[in-house]
């Protein structure tokens, strides 16, 4: 009997703006390409910043990645380490950094690949991603997991489900936003459009990544708006609790390309931000951080990006499901229902909201009415979701123990687990094959109960005859 293959494992760090996470994942090596196949084995938090931080101290960046590299090698069996796929993709944390000083960024780059090369694994590099792929391998991964680009049949076949709708994909990180979905017309613009051809089958996608709209530097530009509009060291800020009160100085409000700080702004100035808790007011400030008027006929999003309408289920992950946990608002909620949480969470004093939130970190704390608004405001107005389709959109941190992000699709993709054709016992059921199979088999019935009937008179009038 042939041996038992063993599972193989793939290693994927996803090099966000705030955090680096490792992710091990494993699959069995003598299964069919399929989904629901992969599984997720372990999920490291590397401890401190995201790798952009480190850019005055490259070395840093490194280092920090090794707890989870050790913690990884326990995990992969040591005989099957030197072929285990790694990869590092770093998203808009380091296309910040890039725009701002592209050595530091190379830098940054050369150290984790240092770090990583010193440990037994195939490494194959670290990059970039852009943020079409970024949003593009979130919208793999959703797919994947659900099985809506392939399936195991109760027939034990590979089948494509070719009537299941596909599902967008909504994904808030700390430094971008990103929105993929299948559109119901052709894309008008070629920088927002994705083509991709899976298991047979070609799926043409819009999809289009903000950068400076994630939540970390959407905070960071409303502050600076504040800041600008009161001309003062002091900023009364709408969004944060009556009751909360913190110093800031300059340098650290405009340290990133998101803000531009004002001319006559010195650096080591200390500013003073008072929480006033008026969600009317929050919802004016966080409305002004975006253009929404589309300018030529066509359909935008906001900042005069081309969109097409939004069609179809959505899943929304990382950030839009964190902050939207915290208040309870997971469940599949009313657009209506959401509206008065975030009012009365934005109405809510310092000390009542800890209170009632003993053990939340104290800056998630300060920022949920804030977050919340701008997560409604980037959804209603900015991607046009209304009273009817919000509830098309499922916020979700997991399909079947795996996160949801972009590290699966970027891996199955780097790793050619997800064939542009299918694999072999793939069956391709289509909707006009199955209209032809059921046509088929109405007329084989009819024919069958026409011989029938011809057959029972034959008997019966041969039954006459002898009479």
């Amino acid at each position: 009997p042939r041996p038992l293959c063993l599972p193989q494992y793939g290693l994927v760090f996803d090099a966000g703006s705030t955090h680096t996470s490792l992710y091990t994942y494993r699959w069995p090596a003598d299964k069919e390409n399929g989904t629901g196949i992969v599984s997720q084995v372990d999920v490291c938090t590397v401890s401190g910043p995201g790798i952009s931080s480190y850019a005055d101290e490259p070395a840093g960046a490194g280092a920090s990645l090794k707890p989870c590299l050790d913690k990884a090698m326990r995990i992969v069996p040591a005989e099957q380490q030197r072929e285990t796929p790694t990869y590092l993709g770093a998203t808009a944390g380091m296309r910040l950094l890039r725009e701002q000083n592209s050595t530091k960024a190379e830098q940054v780059f050369a150290e984790v690949a240092k770090a990583i090369g010193e440990y037994p694994v195939d490494f194959r590099g670290a990059r970039i991603l852009t943020g079409r792929e970024e949003g593009s391998f979130g919208w793999i991964t959703v797919n994947y997991l659900l099985e809506t680009l392939v399936k195991f049949s109760f027939a034990e076949k590979w089948e494509h489900p070719e009537d299941t709708e596909v599902l967008g994909a909504l994904d808030l990180g700390g430094a971008s936003t990103q929105i993929t979905f299948q559109p119901g017309v052709p894309v008008e613009d070629r920088n927002t459009s994705v083509f991709f051809r899976l298991y047979g089958t070609n799926y043409s996608l819009y999809s289009h990544s903000y950068l400076c709209y994630g939540q970390t530097q959407a905070l960071k530009m409303l502050l600076a708006a504040l800041h600008q509009a009161s001309g003062t060291a002091q900023i009364s800020h709408p969004c944060y609790p009556r009751g909360y009160q913190e110093n800031v100085t300059v340098a650290e409000l405009y340290d990133s390309p998101c803000v531009r700080a004002p001319s006559t702004a010195s650096p080591a100035q200390v500013l003073t931000v008072t929480g006033t808790g008026d969600p009317a007011e929050c919802s004016t400030a966080v409305q002004k951080l975006f253009n929404f008027s589309c300018g030529a006929q066509r359909p935008c999003g906001f900042n005069g990006v081309y969109q097409p309408p939004v069609r179809g289920q959505f899943f929304a992950f990382s950030g839009f499901y964190r902050a939207f946990l915290l208040l309870n608002l997971t469940g599949g909620q009313s657009l209506a229902s959401v509206n008065a949480t975030i009012r009365q969470v934005c109405t809510r004093t310092w000390d009542k909201l800890q209170k009632l939130f003993p053990t939340t970190n104290r800056t998630h704390l300060r920022d949920a009415c804030a977050v919340a608004s701008y997560i409604l405001t980037l959804l209603v107005q900015g991607y046009k979701f209304n009273q009817k389709t919000w509830l098309n959109i499922h916020f979700i941190w997991q399909v079947a123990d795996i996160d949801v992000g972009w590290t699966l699709g970027y891996m199955l993709n780097l790793t050619n687990m997800i064939p542009s054709e299918p694999p072999p016992g793939v069956v391709v059921l289509q909707r006009n094959s199955w209209t032809a199979v059921t046509v088929l088999l109405a007329i084989m019935l009819i024919l069958t109960f026409c011989l029938l009937t011809v057959m029972c008179l034959q008997r019966n009038s041969s039954g006459y005859e002898h009479l």
